[in-house]
């Protein structure tokens, strides 16, 4: 968001989100709309990839004939947690510290001893309590209470939260703006996964920094493409990859551009070799590539990762564009070569796969 070219008027670009957000005075809010290039159910199939290892299957979310992502997602985060809670509300054992009459649990000498200066009671104890009160329950909630406050949420929607909110009476909701506890996925709570990856999306930050630095709140629901993107690719690729041997590590942050390791890289994707030497390295960009060679600092990035790998090959994956993939042989260098291609998002997921799969054998067979 930008000043625009006279007093009070704003210019604004999508900055790669899309979703539904309100801002300014309660009274007259200003609504945002940013709708995705690709159908909401090819978006919902990226979404469960970004979310694994905790992520849902295809056939899991039901988004039903929304158009756009907030209703979408709202709608399939509804009928999802309706889905967990049908059976009950799972309980689970939380840690609980605090001061009693009488012992429960284990006391905590310590404690007893600084705040009671050794009187009996109370007692200062921790013990596991059996609970409905548990970090699962406590993202649902959450995750209803905040669609409910958005906008743009269809009323038959909002008659499907409210039922949820009935359900999960005696769970405290999250404080805002605190961080999302963590969950970890197990037999027990496997009807709640598909509910839990939603709500961790509906929970994601709702306040946006400006040009000059100030910060404003907006009370909606947008998701940033370019991490969907990379997110969906990367780990596509990593399931492609794995049963060929080797390692594949996300996010390596163990490599520096500088001897005195300064300049950390980043890379998106690096595959390893089974005894541990780097094979080759793939970068993720949620942008359109008309023709190769048009975004001329990716090709430097790459560059860049490829000389500190001791690399002969790098892959740059675009969004959108260009057909068959193109290869530079860097000059001054005798094999390296960088290679340019592009998914096509708008294909059904079992061919968007399929170009997932080309890719890893591209690598395996170092083509190009």
């Amino acid at each position: 968001m930008t000043p625009g070219p006279h007093s009070g008027l704003w210019r604004v670009c999508d900055n790669g989100f899309v979703g539904a957000a309100r801002t300014g005075p309660a009274r007259d809010p200003i609504e945002v709309r940013v709708q995705p290039k690709i159908r909401i159910d090819r978006l919902f199939f990226l979404l469960g990839y970004a979310q694994k290892p905790r992520g849902w299957k295809q056939e899991e979310v039901d988004a039903g004939e929304r158009t756009e992502l907030l209703p979408a997602l709202a709608h399939a985060f509804a009928r999802a947690a309706e889905r967990a809670l049908s059976q009950s509300v799972l309980l689970g054992y939380r840690e609980t510290e605090e001061a009693l009459p009488v012992v429960r649990g284990r006391v905590r000498v310590k404690e007893q001893i600084q705040r009671r200066f050794g009187f009996p009671v109370p007692v200062e104890v921790r013990y596991d309590d059996y609970t409905t009160d548990i970090p699962e329950n406590r993202l649902l909630l959450s995750a209803t209470h905040r669609l409910l406050r958005l906008p743009g949420v269809p009323a038959d929607t909002r008659k499907q939260l409210r039922r949820l909110l009935l359900r999960l009476d005696g769970v405290t909701r999250l404080v805002p703006g605190m961080p999302v506890p963590g969950w970890t996925p197990t037999r027990l709570n496997a009807r709640y996964h598909t509910a839990l990856g939603l709500a961790e999306l509906v929970l994601r930050g709702a306040s946006y920094e400006l040009e000059d630095g100030t910060h404003v709140r907006v009370d909606g629901l947008m998701l940033e493409m370019w991490r969907v993107f990379e997110d969906f690719l990367t780990v596509a690729l990593a399931e492609a990859l794995r049963p060929h041997g080797g390692t594949v590590r996300l996010q390596d942050l163990r490599h520096h551009f500088d001897h005195a390791r300064r300049v950390s890289l980043r890379p998106d994707l690096v595959y390893y070799t089974v005894d541990g030497r780097p094979q080759a390295v793939v970068d993720a960009k949620y942008k359109i590539e008309e023709s190769a060679g048009k975004h001329e600092s990716d090709l430097y990035q790459l560059l860049a990762y490829c000389t500190v790998l001791g690399l002969d090959r790098g892959h740059l994956v675009y969004a959108e564009g260009m057909g068959a993939p193109y290869a530079h042989h860097v000059v001054g260098t005798p094999d390296l070569r960088i290679v340019e291609s592009a998914l096509d998002l708008s294909l059904p997921s079992g061919d968007l796969l399929a170009q997932v799969e080309d890719l890893a054998h591209r690598i395996l067979t170092r083509r190009f």
